[in-house]
């Protein structure tokens, strides 16, 4: 290796530092304050004011004019993928917001405790996320319609939130993973040059036992029931915006039409069961939902911005570098692609540690992936599913990624406590090593 070329990559490397400091800052105040035993410990400093920091020395770090450096942050903020969650994150806030303050979550969440049977509130309440996810391609849209739900069951059955959280998040990332309308898997199947159909065969057999594994572990691990719960009376008509939701989900409808339907049928079951309900105070309430999820809009268009400038600097292409290198050490006189399969699939996770985006961390790796699996005889159809699957487990586990931020905010609890409880995850990153461990030799 040169010297030049020593440089350069020592230099891409202080390229992540902005991003150790701002989970340095995030969770060490949380776990300082927690110690302290500090009410609400790991909100004592806001994650959007700890990421300020890892802005600043994103900065002082660039190698571009100051102009430049400003003109990309200013872009990874105003990415696509960036601002259509942030549009979720409105639309979920005032859909949830009306249907709370018009009795929808309520009424919701007595049926849910009427039909769904003592002992299986968890399991089911994954199986439902599973099923909406997979219909609608994205995770976020899933929590956003079935986390209020669960928060009001938990409520009542005394289940713990993290686990509650964790459970609809697991069910959530199942359906991002898998969905052949998901974002991740078309980038995946996209960048590998493989058919979604052979990429979805590839995955199920993957996170299917992931998913049964989970169901099993929420039934044993109940920690609440609602045997003895009594259940209120309940008007049906007050349910309907979250029957037609979910419906419009599993058809496959747009998110963001999806969401806004619910806000103005929540709104319309205001007018004729809440009394003296009135236009002004639907405004209102569609205006706090979207104020609820002002800590999480910011944090996430601040991320796509330092993001953008890691990126810029060379910081994934530091750690997509580190990994070839650690692919070539240990394939190295091998008969098998074991080695590079687990390689692509940790180059997917850290890229997506680093950016707390699991679409575009497969659009930033897709490329050096493809290359990996031409040059080790790795079937297109695996290398897609592979960096689909690590990316979603990384997505799910991050305590600064979309999904898990969102999840607590519905849930107003720390997304650090969530991050332990999204056991789906976890049993997937076993399900996909043992996968690949264990796969048939290559043939020479």
């Amino acid at each position: 290796m040169t010297e030049k070329t020593e440089k350069n990559l020592q230099k891409s490397a202080l390229a992540l530092l902005p991003l150790g400091l701002f989970i340095l800052i995030f969770l060490g105040s949380g776990i300082f304050f927690h110690l302290n035993e500090t009410p609400f410990a790991f909100y004592q400093i806001s994650a959007p004011v700890a990421i300020l920091p890892a802005i600043i020395l994103a900065v002082i770090l660039s190698s571009q004019r100051l102009e430049k450096t400003i003109d990309s942050f200013l872009k990874g903020i105003g990415d696509t993928n960036i601002m259509a969650m942030c549009m979720i994150y409105l639309l979920a806030g005032g859909f949830s917001f009306v249907a709370k303050e018009t009795g929808g979550v309520d009424a919701t969440v007595n049926l849910a405790l009427d039909i769904i049977p003592s002992g299986f509130i968890l399991p089911g309440i994954f199986i439902v996320g599973a099923f909406i996810s997979t219909a609608m391609g994205t995770s976020m849209g899933t929590i956003a319609a079935v986390a209020p739900i669960a928060l009001g069951i938990a409520q009542k059955t005394g289940i713990p939130l993290p686990l509650m959280a964790g459970t609809v998040l697991g069910g959530a990332m199942f359906g991002d993973n898998l969905s052949i309308i998901s974002d991740t898997t078309i980038a995946a199947t996209r960048t590998q040059g493989c058919n979604m159909k052979d990429k979805f065969k590839m995955n199920v057999f993957i996170a299917l036992p992931a998913a049964v594994i989970t169901v099993l572990y929420l039934f044993f691990a109940k920690s609440g029931t609602n045997a003895g719960v009594p259940v209120e009376e309940y008007n049906i008509f007050q349910v309907i915006p979250y029957i037609v939701i979910l419906l419009m989900a599993v058809s496959g409808i747009n998110v963001f039409i999806t969401l806004f339907t619910g806000i103005i049928l929540a709104g319309i079951s205001g007018f004729f069961i809440v009394e003296n309900y009135n236009l002004l105070m639907f405004s209102k309430q569609i205006y706090g939902g979207f104020t609820s999820m002002q800590e999480i809009f910011l944090l996430s268009m601040l991320i796509g911005g330092l993001s953008a400038l890691m990126k810029k600097e060379g910081g994934l292409d530091f750690v997509s570098s580190k990994i070839e290198a650690m692919i070539g050490f240990f394939s190295k006189n091998s008969k098998t692609n074991k080695a590079s399969e687990l390689g692509i699939g940790l180059m997917a996770l850290f890229t997506n540690f680093c950016t707390a985006n699991n679409t575009v961390s497969i659009i930033v790796t897709g490329s050096v992936a493809k290359e990996i699996a031409r040059n080790n005889n790795i079937e297109p159809k695996r290398s897609a599913g592979i960096l689909d699957i690590f990316s979603c487990i990384c997505q799910g586990l991050i305590p600064y990624g979309a999904q898990i931020l969102l999840a607590a905010s519905i849930f107003k609890i720390s997304p650090v406590f969530i991050s332990g409880n999204v056991f789906y995850c976890m049993v997937l990153a076993v399900c996909v090593v043992v996968a690949i461990l264990f796969k048939k030799r290559v043939k020479n």
